[in-house]
């Protein structure tokens, strides 16, 4: 009789091989694993399933159908690869659920939403903790930078120069590394939160720039808990604000700015594109919103081309 290796040998070994391609697969192969413990909790020793797939997708019997689409899509992804050795194997149909991925429609937050997002950090428990300054201090750098939620917690004290004002954001999306130049306010903002994390914390479990308060990293899914309690604190709609929108904000604002102050955004761009970690300009436009600023300045543009073109 064959012998059937488990669901989480082969899920390691596909992710093993796509990380060796240079993906990361970080919260693609935390999902891929889940559905292997999944399959090898419930004794399956065999090829990927329809039925196994689609049943485990729905696990979350709350979530959207996207969020079903999502976890159902990796899965077919991982079925595809097995499929090359083992003609067997059920490839889950696409789109049962409707689509996968698509545009979630950013918010782009105010100035004074971002202050408000910071103020109610200070009031984060425990009173008198660390806590409080770390969320400040990492929503802040979001919102001014528009680092990706998970460059940021990547971050090695070594990454952040105090001196020069420059973060080193080493081998993030598709492996790039760049520098990232900051704001003076920025920079003293870091060296405050750095002094009361060495205060809290002498000695620290973690290289890591952002520490919890028990001097161990800061994980992703910590971030989001955590901002999920600030906006349920300042009573926002659960759907609308997201953490990831502080990064469409920077960019969008940016734009908008470089526009009210007369510079050719058509040079610019290249050079927002390269601060974002993008790998081509295209990817940038992704971040770009139409708020009614911009849409006001794109009027008035209108309205004196069409004027300018009237004239005798």
């Amino acid at each position: 009789m064959k012998h059937r290796l488990s669901m989480v040998r082969l899920a390691e070994d596909y992710l093993a091989m796509r990380r060796k391609l240079g993906f990361a697969m970080e919260i693609e192969g935390a999902e891929l694993l889940r559905f292997a413990r999944y399959a090898d909790a419930k004794g399956h020793r065999g090829i990927v399933t329809n039925d196994l797939a689609i049943g485990w997708a729905k696990l979350p019997t709350q979530a959207s159908r996207l969020y079903w689409s999502r976890r159902l899509d990796i899965v077919r992804r991982f079925a595809k690869y097995r499929s090359i050795f083992d003609q067997s194997t059920e490839i889950p149909p696409a789109g049962i659920f409707g689509p996968a991925y698509r545009r979630p429609r950013p918010y782009i937050y105010t100035d004074q939403e971002i202050a408000a997002i910071l103020q109610a950090c200070a009031r984060l428990g425990p009173k008198g903790g660390l806590r409080p300054h770390t969320y400040a201090t990492l929503f802040g750098l979001l919102s001014c930078t528009g680092l990706r939620v998970s460059e940021a917690l990547r971050l090695r004290q070594k990454d952040v120069d105090l001196e020069k004002g420059v973060l080193s954001v080493v081998e993030t999306k598709f492996k790039k590394s760049r520098l990232v130049p900051l704001h003076p306010s920025t920079t003293v903002a870091l060296q405050k939160y750095a002094m009361h994390r060495d205060h809290y914390h002498p000695v620290l479990h973690t290289d890591r720039f952002f520490v919890t308060e028990y001097g161990t990293a800061l994980k992703y899914w910590r971030a989001l808990m955590t901002f999920s309690e600030i906006r349920r604190a300042l009573n926002w709609p659960k759907h609308t604000c997201r953490i990831h929108d502080l990064r469409h904000t920077f960019a969008t604002r940016r734009l908008l700015q470089w526009y009210e102050n007369g510079i050719d955004v058509n040079q610019k761009i290249a050079a927002l594109s390269t601060y974002l970690g993008h790998v081509k300009v295209t990817d940038t436009y992704w971040y770009l919103t139409a708020i009614p600023e911009l849409m006001a300045i794109a009027s008035a543009r209108y309205e004196r081309e069409c004027g300018s073109r009237r004239q005798p």
